[in-house]
């Protein structure tokens, strides 16, 4: 009996001694788990200026502005600092160099705790910085830091990136911005994220591409546009509307929500609201003259209009309003496309990738200056817009 109980009994010694416990974890209190980096243009903090006069300075120039979200707070040293008040669930911290690594190891002779990337969830970098610095030069820390997760988003802002960093409620700003990538479901304004590890391919290849904007008015935050990044310099060129943006997401194929408000035949407003979306893009090529055919098809309802003349369920009506909305659709397509082959001369709506993969002979000839060979090629989009459904109405 004891012979046949040995074997089983040095098993679960064994299973045992394996397991990991939790002997050597640290509370979270104790860390400094920072959520959000925002990268600025160089700006000494009043704290940084202080010391400086004071003679605390180290071989640096001032060109970036790196600030740090920090969650959970440590509830003890914040509630002294502000007294009674209570406390925000964040604390932003905040040091200005020229490398982003030198400045979180700076955070080390200022901050009680060392701070940790794990659970880095947004960067933002202000526009008026890329403007100067590339974006090869700003990611580059942060690709190569283990700590940081290859899924961390990445945003632009319009105006000082820390001020996204700032909320006038409870909320964590750098959790919030994330979370609100969510209402990509009701709106195609909301553009599908750009992470770590697909902006580094972006990069490594020299593709131009697009960022969703931020912009930050009395402690609020909202998402407005995006941000167009030149694939060969590195640089901010310019940004995209709403609208453009919307367009971007469905020529893409990375949005089927979102509304077309236009203006029917009495200058009366109404809306379409999408209920489905598909677009394709073909390359053609006849000798060094490059075209894309795209078509568009979606699927709608009216689910507004403030003219009270003509009965919405007629197929007359149907059609009428669907000429309507489908060159309003028209117009904003045909602003995208100028403003992305003229002003930026920028591709980054994918119709390289639709090149390379149905014309790969093609592709790697012009690869290397596409962003040019774009600029030049002809485009030509078809519209198919139905309204399938009027809503709920009373007559």
């Amino acid at each position: 009996m004891y012979r046949r109980l040995l074997p089983l009994i040095l098993c679960l010694s064994l299973l045992a001694a394996t397991q990991t416990g939790c002997w050597s974890s640290k509370e979270i209190e104790d860390l400094a788990l920072y959520t959000g980096l925002a990268l600025d243009i160089g700006e000494l903090t009043k704290a940084e200026q202080e010391l400086a006069e004071k003679g605390v300075h180290y071989s640096k120039e001032n060109k970036i502005t790196a600030t740090v979200q920090i969650v959970p707070v440590k509830t003890i040293g914040i509630q002294e600092k502000k007294g009674s008040q209570q406390s925000a669930p964040y604390h932003n911290l905040s040091g200005t160099g020229d490398s982003v690594l030198e400045i979180f190891r700076q955070y080390s002779i200022r901050n009680d705790r060392p701070i940790v990337g794990h659970h880095l969830k947004v960067i933002v970098v202000s526009a008026d910085l890329l403007k100067r610095q590339t974006i090869d030069q700003l990611m580059d820390f942060v690709l190569r830091d283990n700590d940081i997760r290859p899924s961390t988003m990445v945003f632009i802002s319009q105006g000082r990136a820390k001020d996204t960093m700032i909320s006038n409620n409870d909320e964590v700003p750098s959790f919030h911005i994330r979370q609100m990538i969510r209402n990509q479901i009701r709106t195609s304004k909301v553009m599908s994220p750009v992470i770590l590890s697909d902006m580094d391919a972006l990069m490594h290849a020299k593709r131009s591409f697009a960022l969703q904007n931020l912009v930050t008015a009395d402690g609020e935050t909202e998402f407005a546009g995006a941000a167009v990044i030149k694939g060969d310099t590195g640089h901010w060129v310019g940004n995209l509307s709403q609208e453009d943006t919307e367009c971007l997401s469905w020529l893409t194929k990375k949005g089927s929500s979102g509304v077309i408000k236009a203006y029917d035949w009495d200058n009366e407003p109404m809306t379409y609201e999408m209920k489905a979306m598909n677009s394709k893009i073909k390359a053609l090529v006849d000798g060094d003259e490059i075209t894309f055919n795209v078509s568009i098809e979606t699927e709608g309802r009216l689910i507004e209009t403030w003219n009270s003349s003509g009965l919405p369920s007629t197929g007359e009506y149907a059609k009428k309003t669907s000429e309507v909305f489908e060159k309003k659709l028209k117009e904003m397509m045909d602003h995208l496309i100028v403003k992305l082959q003229k002003e930026y001369k920028a591709d980054v709506a994918g119709f390289g990738k639709a090149l390379s993969i149905q014309q790969p002979k093609t592709w790697r000839k012009v690869k290397d200056h596409w962003d040019e060979t774009f600029s030049s090629s002809t485009i030509n989009i078809k519209f198919d817009l139905s309204i399938t459904d009027f809503g709920a109405f009373t007559k």
